[in-house]
């Protein structure tokens, strides 16, 4: 038995792991940067979708993709003799109502004429009132004949103008200097434009300068204002870091799978012409910056000691003395209480080592890299702060499998 006991004393020890040491990290001084990290697309900064008023068949191209055109340049052509046709007749329509305003200005003369003989007759009792009625109102029906001529030379005039138009139509021009980045259509293609005008051609203005739509997120959008500088690379060129500036931060939001982003505009020079259309870019914006600063270890944040080991205190004290208050309320009581003025910065918690054991600091901190943390108060420079180690979850889960032995 005793054998039996003293292997259970030796199996057990063995079992037990001491905690490993703790790693301590100094708060040292230097510069910390806020960056917020967003994604965009890469495009132009005016590009203007060219289509066709009318359906009809593509007859000629002049330009194709990359072209280079000027305003008012000729794009394509559609087949223009159907528009021909209808311009030709609605000539011919204007012509024939001109020709009815002639005749009912002919036909209207001759009733004024009549009318003022009937009436001269009248006088000296040669006719009767009736005859003389009847040349009244066949004066006033050829007036209303003659107005009607008239108008319907309006209409034959406006529908000339129409089928002028639609020929004109035919010919696709660009609407600004720039570039072709796109061309939908090929020679002998139908294009129907019953509903909508379809896109023959996509022009850029100019691509020597580039804007760049970041979705910046809900939580990042309160740092990032106009004129901040961003820089951003694309896949196409690895290594390569381009720069810009916010132009405008707009309002509208979007929301995609409950994720709120609002949309950046950066403007992006491209004097080498690498940027090209519809890159995707990851933009770095400096949201703010500090050169010289108290920094702590982003892991010392993040550190807890576990619970099982952690020693019983007393609550940690502020920076100034002031225990920490253990509910929200009652750190809205201490405010009340006190200066009435809510202390700059985040609050934080990192541990110092006393006597080998963990002791809580609750710090005030600002900005954040990602790597490294402003304390704005309750650290000083060349403080060693707990950044690791100490893990005694290790111990406990051997404790769980542990045997009688």
């Amino acid at each position: 038995m005793r054998k039996i006991a003293l292997i259970a004393l030796l199996v057990a020890a063995c079992g037990r792991k001491q905690a490993a040491p703790y790693r301590t990290d100094a708060v040292t001084r230097g510069p910390v940067s806020e960056v917020v990290n967003a994604t965009g697309d890469v495009s132009a900064i005016v590009t203007v979708n060219v289509g066709s008023q009318v359906s009809g068949i593509i007859d000629k191209l002049y330009v194709d993709f990359n072209s280079k055109v000027k305003k008012d340049q000729l794009l394509a052509t559609l087949d223009p003799r159907l528009f021909q046709a209808q311009l030709e007749k609605a000539e011919a329509s204007l012509a024939s109502a001109n020709a009815n305003v002639e005749k009912a200005q002919a036909a209207y003369a001759d009733s004024v004429r009549i009318a003022a003989r009937q009436q001269e007759l009248r006088k000296q009792g040669l006719i009767s009132q009736a005859d003389l009625d009847t040349a009244l109102a066949t004066r006033d029906q050829n007036a209303a004949g003659l107005s009607a001529a008239k108008a319907a030379v309006l209409q034959a005039k406006a529908d000339r103008d129409m089928a002028a138009t639609n020929l004109a139509f035919t010919r696709i021009t660009s609407p600004i200097d720039g570039i072709v980045v796109s061309r939908s259509v090929d020679v002998g293609q139908t294009v129907a434009a019953a509903f909508q005008a379809p896109t023959l051609f996509l022009i850029a203005n100019d691509l020597t300068k580039m804007q760049i739509l970041a979705n910046i997120d809900e939580a990042d959008v309160g740092k990032v204002r106009e004129g901040l500088d961003a820089k951003f690379t694309v896949d196409a060129y690895p290594g390569e870091t381009f720069t810009g500036s916010i132009r405008d931060v707009r309002q509208a939001p979007n929301t995609i799978q409950n994720v709120v982003t609002y949309p950046a505009v950066i403007d992006a020079p491209n004097p080498d012409r690498k940027l090209r259309q519809g890159m995707t870019a990851s933009v770095n914006i400096t949201a703010a910056r500090k050169d010289d600063s108290l920094r702590v270890s982003n892991a010392a944040l993040r550190w807890k000691p576990d619970e099982s080991t952690a020693p019983e205190a007393a609550p940690p004290q502020r920076p100034g003395g002031t225990p920490q208050a253990r509910t929200a309320s009652a750190a809205a009581r201490g405010a009340r209480d006190g200066s009435g003025q809510q202390a700059p910065g985040r609050a934080g918690r990192v541990y110092k080592l006393e006597n080998g054991k963990p002791v809580p600091v609750n710090i005030r901190v600002g900005l954040s890299d990602g790597q490294r943390t402003e304390v704005i108060e309750g650290l000083s420079e060349g403080d060693r702060v707990i950044v690791g180690g100490g893990d005694a979850g290790g111990s406990a889960q051997q404790q769980r499998r542990r045997g009688p032995f």
